[in-house]
């Protein structure tokens, strides 16, 4: 096999669709490349949880075999991609990232999977991820199936949770792109983390057939990727009505970049003191230059502040009890004592306890921030704010350490966006906007339900400016 070089494991969507289609090599040369690369980094990252080699050079024949023949699909033919290992892959182990799952097989493919596979992009593996992605929550990093995810900028860092192995394959050009899953966070923190481009979806978007339970009123499904181009072809790809999944919108996305609205017909919303005070020091020269490029952009720069409501509690309640319903059957077996955190344990428990009052009062209370965030982005199409207002942490670190206090914060700013945009089910995409000590971090554009082009096209002009989204994190 031809050596294809460093270079083509940090290419876009685009450009690897545009080799393929341009004969410089071939879909099994590329996804033999990928695989090499996945199965000897992918360990060293805790990045791997299984390895699907002769599926993908099955699947990258008849890909050859397609484009030979002219059968073109689009961008993602040809190109190789990875999964959050919470998605079914039929008769492979889909292991929800837990020893008490370890062996668990379905004999049918989520439906992204199907998609993905009938948009011709190459599957060359699975990827770990904490285990129940969070359920119950979680002390350390290493509450995983694999051990800690390593994050490819700095091996004694962590690439973020839950989709940990997601974060890091796609920095450290282990795979073109991967799909992780979001229910508080857990495709925006380790995209921030890694320094790639990651898009969390409107709730409903995309189907969740197939993909493990965690909170039935908040997952969602997305992609991870290089560029915010990227992600719009992604998930072109995987949304869309199923009537598989009773929480599906029954609506579809088409990546319609060359429709987006101008970007100085758009409002965006912004809080100063999240640039300038909430962020951490360190990062706080990073953000504020991110900031100065989106006022370049032409658009209408609004200050904005959340309302005053308990957004953190209100997601925690509902989260708990949803996924403590969802794992009663390994509560009560007892297998809940395998999982390698003692605290997840311990609030998978818990949140059995949680009343059935309480619950109802938090989606009470969860409809008022709805409603809010609804009059907000009445008055600003989009809103800016850090991704995550710290680097990431080190892998040894206690995650339940409450935040140190901003004593120079005088406001609520946008803080607390990440729980209030994922109790709402808004769309967000993070963009890597530079570097802290070394790590990367990221701003995060929110919208409006279902209006992820104009968030696309904000990040593809973003990046058009910007070179963030193409730096390399250093050689494994």
């Amino acid at each position: 096999m031809a050596d294809l070089g460093q270079d083509v494991f940090f290419l876009t969507i685009t450009e690897l669709n545009a080799g393929l289609r341009e004969r410089k090599f071939s879909a099994v040369e590329l996804a033999r490349a990928f695989c090499d690369r996945l199965e000897k980094l992918g360990p060293r990252l805790n990045a791997l949880s299984l390895p699907l080699r002769d599926k993908a050079l099955a699947k990258a024949r008849n890909v050859d075999d397609e484009i030979r023949r002219d059968r073109l699909r689009g961008p993602l033919q040809g190109v190789p991609c990875a999964v959050k290992d919470l998605l079914s892959v039929a008769i492979s182990p889909t292991t929800w990232g837990a020893r008490p799952y370890a062996t668990q097989r379905f004999d049918f493919d989520a439906t992204v999977i199907r998609k993905l596979d009938r948009a011709g992009a190459v599957l060359t593996g699975k990827l770990a991820m904490v285990e129940l992605a969070g359920a119950g929550g979680y002390r350390y990093p290493s509450a995983s199936l694999t051990g800690p995810g390593l994050n490819p900028w700095d091996l004694t860092r962590w690439s973020g949770g839950s989709s940990s192995g997601s974060g890091s394959a796609v920095a450290a050009g282990l795979t073109a792109f991967a799909l992780g899953s979001e229910t508080w966070g857990s495709i925006l923190t380790p995209a921030a983390f890694c320094g790639v481009t990651g898009l969390r979806p409107t709730y409903g978007l995309v189907s969740r057939y197939g993909a493990m339970p965690l909170s039935w009123t908040m997952d969602k499904i997305g992609p991870m990727c290089r560029s915010a181009e990227d992600c719009g072809h992604v998930l072109q790809a995987i949304s869309g009505g199923d009537s598989n999944d009773s929480t599906s919108a029954g609506k579809a996305f088409y990546y319609t970049p060359q429709f987006a609205r101008k970007l100085s017909d758009l409002r965006v919303g912004f809080a100063p003191a999240d640039f300038a005070e909430h962020a951490a020091a360190e990062a706080r020269p990073a953000f504020q230059s991110a900031l100065e490029v989106v006022r370049s952009l032409g658009a209408r720069m609004v200050e904005v502040e959340l309302p005053d409501l308990p957004y953190v509690q209100v997601a925690e309640t509902v989260i708990s009890a949803e996924g403590s319903a969802v794992f009663e059957p390994l509560i009560h077996s007892g297998q809940v004592e395998q999982l390698a955190d003692s605290k997840q344990i311990a609030g998978l428990k818990a949140g059995l306890e949680i009343p059935a009052c309480d619950y109802l009062r938090a989606m009470r209370i969860r409809a008022v921030i709805r409603n809010e965030l609804r009059k907000l982005l009445a008055d600003v199409d989009l809103l800016v704010s850090p991704s995550r207002f710290e680097v990431a942490p080190a892998v040894t670190a206690r995650l339940d350490e409450p935040e140190p206090p901003s004593p120079a914060a005088k406001t609520r700013g946008l803080r607390p966006l990440g729980a209030a945009g994922n109790l709402a089910g808004l769309p967000a995409l993070s963009l890597p906007c530079g570097l802290a000590g070394g790590l990367p971090v990221a701003i995060q554009i929110v919208g409006r339900p279902f209006n992820e082009n104009n968030i696309l096209a904000l990040g593809v002009e973003f990046q058009r400016r910007t070179d963030w989204h193409r730096r390399r994190p250093p050689a494994l």
